[in-house]
């Protein structure tokens, strides 16, 4: 597959070329050089290596907004830690053309015992600005921290929300070529949040500045990102399309919910809904769980009742991303074998929009499906055991779950006996 950064004129501001990062972990303490001696005749080392980064390879061109995500642990903020020169690779090299200027973690870079007035010029220092430089921006950096009546207070008489806001300040208006976020996005109050997300729109428009953005939010990085990378286990295992990088991710994080939900049902644990009469009810993904609305989604509802009554199974879709339940099929599914079964579903597409979803159940005896309202309710699904899948449509609009009105309905396919 071609790269189609060959095709961009661009000039390359940051360059990261086979970079690789490990760190040593000890495993056990000498608590002399007698025992230190014995450690080495036997070939204890006294630590084991732990891998972060493996060979990570990737440019950010002069104007790119730059998301960087991936699952806690995968080596994202240790990568920061280096483009910042705050680590440095074992393997591999970073070339930075221009200043970049890093909001990585709060605190760095600030001292309790001095004043808000006092901390921004000592941290314009650390990043590399004059006195007279930092001067220079001072009134601008105070105006957006929305902190002008508290600067001559020491810092320790800050708020969390008031230090992350100064900080935060400091670096965004920070006359440097390249800005470094690592989560960020959501520092102070809904007012400030606005004042940062203006912020980032006017960046976005100016072809000099160039942003790396670290977050967890997939809507930041489909808002702000023009190109993004996923990384896995130290590795980057998605790059270039943002679309691409933020579906993998919602994906991945789907992937390990199911994983978690059946180590605890393998432990016959009871999760919220479930009982010794029902310790088992959970609705599990057939189809790959990243679709389109022309796709059919197909899944399972596995339980296991261990009463002797017949029973019915509802099942609703919510959106999880907008709120709101956009299809409910009530008391649809009529269920007449107890015991341990798997039944199949199949659920077309063709209505849904963009979105996140989530397929919830329950478990009732329904006397008189005339009347709905009276019922026993037998087990739920919580949402460790529903199911949720993701509908990406390049083009069509994020305003709601269903594109239309039309019905749809949820199909039983089959069902099996798991015993």
């Amino acid at each position: 597959m071609q790269d189609v950064d060959q095709f961009d004129d661009r000039p390359v501001v940051l360059s990261v070329d086979h970079v690789a990062k490990s760190f040593r972990l000890p495993t056990e303490q000498a608590t002399g050089l007698k025992q230190a001696f014995i450690n080495w005749t036997k070939g204890i080392k006294g630590y084991r290596e732990q891998v972060v980064l493996k060979d990570i390879n990737f440019q950010v061109h002069q104007g790119d907004f730059f998301g960087i995500v991936g699952r806690n642990g995968s080596g994202k903020s240790t990568l920061l830690k280096i483009i910042s020169g705050i680590y440095v690779p074992e393997h591999g090299s970073v070339d930075i053309q221009g200043k970049l200027v890093p909001f990585i973690e709060l605190g760095v870079g600030f001292n309790p015992e001095l004043t808000g007035r006092e901390n921004v010029f000592l941290n314009g220092a650390l990043l590399g600005f004059s006195h007279d430089q930092v001067a220079a921006m001072y009134d601008e950096i105070v105006d957006f921290a929305e902190l002008g009546e508290f600067m001559d207070q020491k810092l320790k008489n800050y708020s969390s929300g008031m230090q992350v806001r100064l900080a935060f300040s400091v670096a965004i208006k920070a006359q440097g070529d390249i800005l470094v976020l690592d989560e960020v996005l959501a520092v102070g109050d809904e007012a400030f949040q606005r004042k940062c997300d203006n912020f980032f729109t006017e960046i976005k428009k100016d072809p000099t500045k160039t942003v790396i953005l670290v977050t967890h939010s997939m809507d930041s990085v489909k808002k702000y990102c023009n190109k993004a990378i996923l990384i896995r286990d130290g590795e980057i295992v998605v790059s270039g399309d943002k679309n691409d990088v933020a579906s993998q991710y919602t994906l991945e994080n789907l992937q390990a919910g199911q994983k978690k939900t059946e180590k605890k049902v393998e432990k016959q644990e009871h999760e919220p809904g479930l009982s010794d009469q029902v310790p088992i009810f959970r609705v599990l993904p057939v189809s790959p769980q990243l679709l389109t609305c022309d796709d059919t989604f197909e899944f399972d509802v596995e339980y296991d009742y261990r009463g002797d009554s017949d029973f019915y199974i509802p099942m609703s879709v919510m959106d999880t991303g907008r709120g709101g339940v956009p299809y409910d099929c009530g008391a649809h599914f009529h269920v007449n074998a107890p015991g341990h079964h798997l039944v199949h579903f199949s659920m077309p597409l063709k209505l849904f929009n963009d979105g996140n979803f989530r397929i919830i159940a329950s478990m009732r005896i329904i006397p008189d499906v005339t009347n709905l309202s009276n019922y026993e309710q037998l087990a739920f699904t919580s949402d460790e055991n529903a199911c949720d899948f993701v509908v990406r449509n390049h083009g069509t609009t994020n305003f709601a779950g269903l594109i239309n009105d039309r019905s749809m309905e949820i199909v039983r396919t089959g069902m099996e006996d798991m015993d």
